[in-house]
C-alpha cells in the first residue's frame, strides 16, 4: 500500500508557514518575558505587539495572566517546532488516529495540528 502524505513541494510550502507562524510567536513570547522583567518600571513602552496584545479590555494584566500567555506561547512554540520535525520525517499532515492526510485548509490555519476533524470530534465526544 502506498503511503499517504504531502508531496515534497506541499511539505515545503507548510514549512514555510510554520516558520513565519515560529518567528511571530518566539517575538511575542520575548515580548511578554520582557512585559514580565518589566512590569515594575512602568514604562512608557506601550507600542509593538505586547501592548496591541493586552489592550483588548483590561489595561494592566496581572503578572499571572501574562506568565499563562508566556506559558501557552511556549507550548505553542514547541508544537510548532514538533511539526517542523514532522516535515523532517515526511509524516507531516497525516492525521495520528485515521492516519488519513488532514485537509490542507486546517493545516494553514492549525500548522501544528496532528488530528483530523473527524479524529478531533471523536476525542471530543
Amino acid at each position: 500500500m502506498a503511503t499517504v502524505r504531502y508531496s515534497d513541494e506541499e511539505l515545503e510550502e507548510f514549512r514555510q508557514i510554520i516558520n513565519k507562524k515560529l518567528e511571530e510567536a518566539q517575538e511575542d513570547l520575548r515580548l511578554l518575558k520582557d512585559t514580565l522583567s518589566h512590569k515594575d518600571d512602568h514604562g512608557t513602552n506601550d507600542t509593538g505587539r505586547t501592548y496591541n496584545m493586552m489592550e483588548d479590555g483590561s489595561e494592566t494584566m496581572s503578572r499571572e495572566e501574562i506568565a499563562q500567555l508566556a506559558a501557552r506561547q511556549e507550548k505553542f512554540i514547541q508544537n510548532l517546532k514538533n511539526a517542523l520535525v514532522r516535515i523532517e520525517n515526511k509524516t507531516y499532515g497525516v492525521c495520528r488516529v485515521t492516519g488519513k492526510l488532514i485537509k490542507k485548509e486546517r493545516l494553514k490555519l492549525v500548522p501544528h495540528a496532528t488530528l483530523s476533524i473527524e479524529a478531533k470530534k471523536a476525542q471530543s465526544n
